[in-house]
């Protein structure tokens, strides 16, 4: 099926880039499982995997057009990808600007590997257009983004984000995994490139790693023969047969992880054992109208502070039964993280993470189920 005969997301998620008369009639297009093409009596266009390979640009392809994007590409993990996207940009004594509450390993690669070649970062919350104004200096090249922020879940505002980055010359870089390509597609708002963790919502099963970077030709271009290609980490191809799979039931996954989500979000609101909730979907939401005009819809990942100390807080956790613990989400499973328990006063300053908060993931079971699980150890907490 050609782009142009596609409706809606949900056709280019099932069909585009399956090309079954390429692939003898095959409903599922087939794993390219080799490292190497030859080309002795056909000049196919592919010569190595590490650099290409048909299965990956079918993934690729579906997540491009999902996007917005002119082109993709697919990496072994999310840090892959944002640390390929931040050193297309990132050369000697460069600035980058990034929320203080953005995913932990994004930052770490900020602030102390690219800390050796005279990088510098500047932290700021992100809710203030003036707060990056104000971080700009001369050698700024990079504005990176992670909208909505790991754990507290507060935005950017992408739009005037972009035009203030684009004034300065400077570029943008911004994490999309949370909403995914259904619910928020920042290259419309003027943001450079966008990655996600593949191994999130966009593979769903927990069965995969990976991770993708969507923006235009040229710059996508140069990352594959450089970034990828001489970093080598590149998505193998049965990775990339799981991803395509996944994709084609993205769109049917996340408006259950949604409903769910939004359900278990303003059960806990109105929870006597519950001081605060984290969720954009949340009409009580700080910056709801600004996800209204932003975001097309939410996801099953939201944090929650409960009313109680750590001791009590910890008992609540161990004592769930729909929720493993795990700090990873947007799989299947509901899965419950403590990021709260572990910081003091002076970290949670530093990191944005409030003292004794709770990150759940809201998995694809029965919301009803969820709640009444959730309902049981909160009351139990304190007994």
């Amino acid at each position: 099926m050609d782009k142009d005969d596609i409706k809606s997301k949900e056709d280019l998620l099932a069909h585009l880039g399956d090309d079954y008369d390429r692939f003898l009639g095959a409903i599922v297009p087939p794993i390219f499982q080799n490292s190497l093409f030859t080309r002795k009596t056909v000049n196919h266009g592919y010569t190595y995997t590490r650099v290409s390979n048909p299965t990956t640009e079918i993934a690729e392809m579906k997540i491009a057009a999902l996007e917005g994007g002119e082109e993709a590409r697919c990496f072994s993990s999310g840090m892959a990808a944002i640390s390929a996207a931040l050193t297309y940009y990132l050369e000697k004594d460069s600035h980058v600007i990034c929320p203080r509450a953005a995913y932990v390993p994004a930052k770490a690669f900020l602030e102390t590997y690219m800390k050796k070649f005279g990088c510098e970062v500047t932290l700021v919350s992100g809710e203030s257009i003036k707060e990056f104004e104000q971080a700009i200096r001369p050698n700024t090249k990079v504005i990176y983004l992670e909208s909505p922020l790991s754990n507290i879940f507060s935005l950017q505002d992408l739009k005037a984000i972009s035009s203030l980055a684009k004034s300065y010359g400077i570029a943008t870089i911004i994490d999309n995994t949370w909403a995914t390509p259904l619910y928020q597609n920042p290259l419309a708002y003027g943001i450079d490139l966008v990655v996600h963790s593949a191994s999130k919502y966009l593979g769903g099963h927990s069965d995969i790693l990976g991770g993708v970077i969507i923006g235009s030709k040229q710059i996508l271009e140069s990352i594959t023969n450089n970034e990828r290609s001489l970093f080598g980490a590149v998505m193998d191809p049965h990775q990339s047969w799981l991803l395509i799979r996944s994709l084609r039931t993205l769109a049917v996954r996340m408006r259950q992880h949604e409903e769910n989500g939004k359900k278990v979000a303003a059960f806990l609101e109105g929870h006597s054992q519950v001081s605060t909730v984290y969720y954009p979907g949340l009409p009580s939401h700080p910056q709801y109208e600004l996800g209204c005009r932003q975001m097309s819809g939410y996801s099953g990942l939201l944090s929650f502070v409960p009313k109680g100390d750590k001791q009590q807080i910890m008992k609540m956790m161990k004592s769930l039964r729909y929720f493993e613990e795990g700090p990873s989400w947007g799989g299947f499973e509901s899965l419950i993280n403590s990021p709260g328990l572990w910081v003091n006063e002076e970290t949670s300053l530093l990191s944005g993470i409030p003292i004794g908060l709770m990150r759940i993931s809201v998995g694809l079971e029965s919301a009803e189920s969820i709640i009444e699980d959730l309902d049981r150890a909160l009351i139990e907490m304190t007994r």
